[in-house]
């Protein structure tokens, strides 16, 4: 079965923001003695995500 992929673009505010998110939610699992393997997985994943130009087109006004 194919896995399905789904694609966020996030501008840098909202990529900080999702960062520290997930961080903080590794150091609460950190400290509550819970897995944290796929957090980090996910956070690495965010990390190193390539970035990519979007076009924005505005439509003329009439």
């Amino acid at each position: 079965m194919k896995t399905k992929r789904k694609y966020f673009y996030l501008d840098d505010f909202e990529h900080r923001l999702l960062v520290g998110c997930l961080m903080t939610a590794r150091n609460e699992y950190l400290h509550d003695g819970k897995p944290m393997e796929d957090v980090d997985d996910l956070i690495l994943k965010i990390i190193d995500a390539p970035s990519k130009k979007l076009r924005v087109i505005e439509e003329a006004r009439v």
